[in-house]
């Protein structure tokens, strides 16, 4: 890969992309310390989302047993989301890819849980595939420390691009002059807090 090449595939671009959103569900979300952290950021994602216009994809595991979506991302998802219910950890055993051919767009942001499991399974499948992946780090979680950390070196290793939320939301604006801006900026400022996690 040349540098112009590579230096495409690391953008962002508002009509190329999706928002994947993965298994952010009560039962789940209970047992994870970074809950409040990527339950804010995936939220600051999903306002993103709706003021590009970016089309919205949320999977969720065995909801009978895990429960559903958390309430307060519920609350925010669009009209025309996509949910997919599912049994395997990998989403794209699970009717991702047919979604994703039907919207035509070719980079995911990818958040959820759990990093090492269903986020980084998910991962491997699409960059598998030819998708531009960007998992968004201070929107992933995993119960412990150290399967979180190994789930996002595991995903970089493989091609993904890894960001942090306001790093891939103004990747996407590129400027402060389009439409959607200070709704989002605002969001931004209004969710952000001190960040606990080292990066």
């Amino acid at each position: 890969m040349d540098r112009m090449e590579l230096f495409a595939r690391i953008q962002l671009e508002q009509e190329e992309t999706i928002l994947l959103i993965i298994d952010i569900q009560t039962k789940l979300m209970a047992a994870m310390d970074a809950r409040d952290q990527v339950c804010q950021n995936t939220g600051i994602l999903l306002t993103t989302a709706r003021e590009l216009q970016i089309p919205v994809v949320v999977t969720e595991q065995y909801p009978r047993g895990l429960g559903p979506s958390v309430p307060e991302l519920v609350q925010q998802l669009p009209s025309e989301v996509r949910m997919l219910e599912k049994s395997s950890f990998d989403a794209a055993r699970s009717g991702l890819l047919s979604v994703l051919d039907e919207l035509g767009r070719h980079s995911v942001i990818i958040c959820g849980t759990e990093a090492h499991i269903c986020v980084y399974q998910t991962t491997r499948s699409l960059l598998e595939q030819g998708y531009r992946v960007f998992p968004i780090e201070d929107a992933i979680c995993s119960r412990s420390p150290c399967n979180y950390q190994s789930g996002l070196a595991l995903m970089n290793r493989m091609g993904a691009w890894t960001l942090t939320t306001e790093g891939a939301v103004f990747d996407l604006l590129k400027a402060s002059d389009i439409p959607g801006f200070k709704t989002i900026s605002k969001d931004v400022e209004m969710r952000s807090q001190a960040d606990s996690r080292e990066c």
